[in-house]
């Protein structure tokens, strides 16, 4: 199957969850499932047969209204005031978010027809190296440019996300890596019809010689234990946890980089609570293959879900937060965007002057 092929199936499937963003029945699941079987009816396959060019191996009523410390900055961002009516040291953040944002809509050749799950990898696993002992890692720094970090087995593909990136970072050279990767994750979540994501800028770039220890990101196959230690290091309690893995709602993993292989939703380009209601009610069995071990859904073999996926399940108090969001979209989508936030801004340095941005969508 072509790479074209895959983006217009995918782009079906999204355009059948889209519009159930919010409380979700089993309709819109059915129909995304429908629109997949269609595709292997005609001899397609959901993944594309072709080398994939990067990968997506991890990753509501939002944080109040108002602006930390800046409401005239809130107040410029939502009423479209130009920023030369600004004081000078505004900086035009919602200009940065706008400007990606257009390069997702432009790029539509990429996986499944989007570079947005790429881009919340990204800062989903520069913000995830933080340790709360030592105050080392998190997103302040962006040292994954470096090696060894840009290496590390977890970041296998990251560097199509930083790429992609780089165009913007040369019109708008005053913005630091470390805010426009966290930047990129905000705008990606946002366009793909997931909540608001409350940004507080205020990162500084470092070099390499903070760049953290391998071993600081997740195992997916690894069970609960290995996911608590991981979490619990950086200051997440076990309902965070599960929020945070809402992410796999969104992209698929890559054989060239993870060594797993598809994606958790029948429509990986839209942020939804599908991840979690998929993973209740589907009936999932090994998948018999020559990768490492990894989940498949028994009803159309055309999902997975990894070990630590099941994990969530598989233990009690996980399942009951699974089981949570699954039922209502409205309560995920608060929590994710809350733990989110959280995740993104450990270990920044943040002053009483740095604002908090609540952006607009190209749509609105």
């Amino acid at each position: 199957m072509s790479s074209a092929a895959t983006r217009q199936m995918f782009r079906a499937a999204a355009r059948v969850a889209a519009p159930a963003r919010r409380n979700l029945s089993s309709a819109p699941l059915a129909a995304s499932r429908s629109a997949f079987r269609q595709g292997a009816n005609s001899g397609r396959r959901y993944y594309s047969s072709e080398a994939p060019k990067s990968g997506s191996s991890s990753l509501p009523i939002w944080l109040g209204a108002g602006v930390v410390g800046a409401g005239a900055a809130y107040y410029y961002l939502t009423q479209g005031a130009e920023a030369k009516d600004f004081k000078p040291e505004f900086k035009d953040f919602q200009a940065v978010y706008n400007e990606i944002a257009k390069a997702l809509q432009e790029n539509d050749d990429y996986d499944d027809g989007s570079y947005g799950p790429v881009l919340v990898r990204l800062a989903w696993h520069a913000s995830g190296t933080y340790d709360k002992v030592t105050g080392t890692g998190g997103s302040n720094g962006a040292t994954m440019r470096f090696d060894p970090e840009s290496s590390h087995g977890a970041n296998a593909g990251l560097i199509n996300a930083r790429n992609f990136l780089e165009p913007i970072k040369a019109k708008f050279p005053w913005i630091s890596y470390s805010d426009l990767w966290i930047l990129g994750g905000v705008t990606a979540i946002q366009e793909m019809q997931g909540p608001k994501i409350p940004y507080r800028p205020g990162r500084l770039d470092r070099d390499f010689t903070s760049c953290t220890p391998d071993g600081r990101l997740p195992d997916a196959a690894q069970g609960a234990d290995h996911v608590r230690n991981i979490f619990y290091r950086m200051g997440f309690n076990d309902q965070e946890i599960v929020a945070l893995a809402g992410a796999h709602a969104l992209g698929r993993c890559h054989t060239s980089n993870s060594g797993f292989d598809g994606p958790w939703t029948f429509s990986p380009t839209v942020m939804t609570n599908d991840y979690f209601k998929l993973l209740i009610n589907s009936k999932w069995q090994w998948r018999k293959w020559d990768g490492p071990k990894q989940y498949e859904d028994k009803e159309t073999k055309s999902l997975m879900m990894l070990p630590a996926d099941i994990a969530f399940i598989q233990d009690k108090t996980f399942k009951q937060t699974v089981e949570k969001y699954a039922a209502d979209n409205d309560v995920f989508f608060k929590d994710f965007s809350a733990v989110i936030v959280k995740l993104f801004e450990l270990g920044v340095p943040f002053t009483e002057a740095n604002p908090t941005y609540v952006f607009k969508t190209l749509e609105q």
